[in-house]
C-alpha cells in the first residue's frame, strides 16, 4: 500500500488525521478514557461539554458561601469554604483539562454548552488558563415563545459567540443547529462574530412519551450513515465562501463517510456514535479504512480531498440545491410487494463496519 499522509489543521492546529473524537460524556468523563482515545488513533478529541446551568449552578453555589455568616464575625467577609472551591462542575472541568493537557499529544478541545448570553460565558477564560488548546462553543436551545423572532433569536446566538470571543485568543469553533431561516447567512455572521470554525451539526436528543406511566422519557437514537447526507450538503455549500474551518458531525461510521465529508469541504469529521457503539478501537479502523481507500484511488495526502466536490468546485452545483430535490422526486418507484423503499443499511452498497 502507497504510503499516505493523514494529516490535516483545524483552528490553526496540527493533528495527524482528520478524526476528531466529539464532545460526548461517555467518552471523555476521565483522563482514562482521554488516554484510550488517543492511543487508539484520535487526531483531537473534543472533552465532553461543560452546560451553562452548571455553570450558574456553581456561581449561586459560590455566592452562597461566600456570604454565609458574612453577619456574624469580620473575619467572615474574607472566608471562603473550601468546599465551595472543590464544588463538582466548572472546577472538576478544569482539573481535567489541565491532566489532559499534561499527559496527552493531541489537541484537547473544550466544549462550552449554553443557550442564551451571560456571565457564564467568562468560564471561557479560565478553560484557556487551564490549557485548552481551543473551545468549541455548543449552542443549543429550543425557542418556545411565540413572541420572540427568528432574528432576535438569531441576534442572541451572534451575542454568546461574541461574548466568548471577547474572553480569550484561543481558536473558536460553533457548532450549530441546521434550523436557521437562512444558515448561510448565519454563518457569515458567526464568522464575523469571530468565530474560527463551524461544526455542522449538533443532534438534539428527542423526548418520547410512555404511554402506560404517561411519563416523558429520554429517548437516545445513534446516528447512522444516513444522518451524514445534511451536513455533507450545507458543508458543500458553505466551503470557499468563508474564511473558516469545517468540521462535520453526524454520521460517520466508516472511512468512507470520512471521504465523502472531506470532499465536501471538511477540514475533520467527528466521531461519536461509532465510538459508543464499537468503542475507541473503531477510530483505529476508520483510520485504516481512510488510508486504504485513499491509496486505492492514487492520493497521497487526505488534504488533496478537501472540498474537491464543494459546489464551487462541482460539475453539476445544482446537485446541491433544488434541482437536485427534483431529480430524487422523480426518481422514486413502486416498490414490489413485501419490500420496503429505504432500509437503514447499507449506504451506497456498503454494510456497517
Amino acid at each position: 500500500m502507497t504510503s499516505v499522509d493523514l494529516s490535516t489543521t483545524y483552528l490553526g492546529l496540527e493533528l495527524a488525521n482528520p478524526l476528531v473524537v466529539g464532545a460526548a460524556a461517555p467518552l471523555s468523563e476521565s483522563l482514562e478514557q482521554l488516554l484510550a482515545l488517543e492511543a487508539a488513533g484520535a487526531g483531537a478529541i473534543v472533552l465532553h461539554s461543560l452546560f451553562e446551568e452548571q455553570i450558574e449552578r456553581d456561581q449561586l453555589e459560590l455566592h452562597r458561601h461566600a456570604i454565609a455568616g458574612s453577619n456574624s464575625y469580620a473575619e467572615a467577609l474574607s472566608y471562603l469554604p473550601e468546599s465551595a472551591l472543590c464544588h463538582g462542575g466548572a472546577q472538576s472541568y478544569l482539573e481535567l483539562i489541565s491532566q489532559a493537557r499534561s499527559r496527552l499529544g493531541v489537541p484537547v478541545i473544550a466544549s462550552l454548552n449554553g443557550f442564551r448570553p451571560g456571565s457564564w460565558v467568562q468560564l471561557a477564560r479560565q478553560i484557556e488558563q487551564a490549557g485548552a488548546q481551543a473551545i468549541e462553543l455548543n449552542i443549543y436551545s429550543v425557542p418556545t415563545d411565540p413572541g420572540l423572532s427568528s432574528a432576535a433569536i438569531e441576534a442572541q446566538v451572534e451575542e454568546i459567540v461574541a461574548e466568548v470571543r471577547a474572553e480569550v485568543t484561543l481558536p473558536l469553533a460553533v457548532k450549530l443547529s441546521p434550523f436557521f431561516t437562512n444558515l448561510s447567512a448565519m454563518a457569515a455572521r458567526l464568522v464575523a462574530a469571530g468565530a474560527d470554525g463551524l461544526v455542522l451539526f449538533n443532534r438534539f436528543y428527542q423526548s418520547d412519551l410512555d404511554i402506560e406511566t404517561l411519563e416523558l422519557r429520554p429517548n437516545l437514537l445513534l446516528s447512522t450513515p444516513h444522518d451524514l447526507r445534511l451536513p455533507l450538503r450545507w458543508i458543500a455549500l458553505l466551503h470557499g465562501r468563508l474564511e473558516v474551518d469545517l468540521a462535520a458531525s453526524g454520521g460517520v461510521h466508516r472511512g468512507s463517510d470520512v471521504v465523502r465529508q472531506l470532499m465536501a469541504g471538511a477540514r475533520v469529521t467527528q466521531v461519536v456514535a461509532a465510538l459508543l457503539r464499537h468503542g475507541p478501537q473503531r477510530l483505529a479502523g476508520l483510520e485504516q479504512e481512510l488510508r486504504h481507500w485513499l491509496s486505492e484511488h492514487g492520493h497521497r495526502t487526505a488534504r488533496e480531498l478537501v472540498g474537491c466536490m464543494a459546489q464551487e468546485r462541482c460539475p453539476d452545483p445544482e446537485a446541491y440545491e433544488r434541482a437536485q430535490y427534483m431529480r430524487v422526486l422523480h426518481s422514486l418507484a413502486p416498490s414490489p410487494p413485501g419490500t420496503t423503499l429505504a432500509q437503514p443499511w447499507p449506504l451506497a452498497g456498503e454494510g456497517p463496519p
